[in-house]
């Protein structure tokens, strides 16, 4: 797969760790689920901090991407819904922590609830 990442300065820049656009080329494209910070074993939240259930989350999508075929440099969209937009700072860190560069392309909407009682949700979309 090659992604060619697309700016201009004629639209804001990027507000964290994304890109403005994505084009991707390649032979498959995968439409990943929401994954939320659940434990694989049990099916219970990782924990009630914000930051476990980010990186939980985050975990959860990289196995299903993995056993989809890809890796996280395959990833050519995101959408992280968040039920308190006051922890758009700390997700955007984590986030970054994560994600391999060139970033991909990413919505961020807040929510008022998710599954579970959960606090954050990611999806993705893949080019392999």
């Amino acid at each position: 797969m090659s992604k060619q990442i697309i700016h201009t300065d004629a639209a804001p820049a990027a507000v964290g760790p994304y890109s403005q656009a994505v084009a991707a080329s390649g032979t498959k494209t995968v439409y990943l689920s929401g994954q939320i910070g659940l434990e694989p074993g049990t099916g219970d939240l990782v924990s009630e901090n914000f930051d476990a259930q980010v990186r939980q989350a985050f975990a959860n999508m990289q196995e299903v991407i993995t056993a989809a075929g890809g890796t996280l440099d395959n990833v050519v969209k995101l959408t992280l819904f968040l039920t308190d937009l006051g922890k758009f700072t700390a997700a955007n860190a984590i986030m970054a922590e994560l994600i391999p560069q060139p970033f991909p392309a990413r919505s961020t909407i807040g929510v008022a609830s998710l599954p579970k009682g959960a606090q954050f949700e990611v999806e993705a979309i893949l080019v392999l």
